[in-house]
């Protein structure tokens, strides 16, 4: 299932540190990454992070679904900085998906700063419950041991 190589593609990508900037513990760049969501990414991943309908099915066009970014999906499971280069390049074949792999997540890179990313991100794991943030904690130092 293409999914699945995509999770595990993502799963094994990128640095193993933090990127700077992303802090859900920040109100102030929370808030700021409430306002650039609700403006930039709600519109395909939903208002409450909730992604689109049958978000792990294929549409007729053969792409996937924006999946949702609460905990019931699988960004979680994604170090900082892959989340990071997907909203900055956009979904890059054979960088944070299969090669070939042809996605509708348009890259921000051009349109919003990399402080508005790491807000955004910042919004988007403030949200996560603090089970799902201490889980996240525990499989990336995993990923670093």
């Amino acid at each position: 299932m293409l999914s699945g190589a995509i999770l595990l593609l993502l799963a094994g990508c990128g640095p193993k540190s933090g990127v700077a900037g992303i802090d859900p513990q920040d109100a102030a760049k929370v808030a700021r990454g409430k306002e650039v969501y609700a403006a930039s990414c709600a519109a395909c991943h939903g208002a409450s992070l909730q992604g689109q309908f049958n978000w792990r099915q294929r549409l007729p066009n053969g792409r996937m679904p924006a999946p949702p970014h609460d905990d019931s999906g699988h960004t979680w499971h994604h170090p900082d900085e892959v989340l990071f280069g997907i909203t900055k390049e956009g979904l890059v074949p054979g960088k944070y998906g299969p090669p070939g792999y042809v996605s509708d997540m348009p890259a921000f890179g051009s349109i919003l700063s990399d402080a508005d990313i790491a807000a955004v991100l910042s919004y988007i794991q403030s949200r996560w419950p603090p089970e799902v943030q201490r889980a996240r904690g525990e499989m990336l130092k995993n990923r670093r041991g």
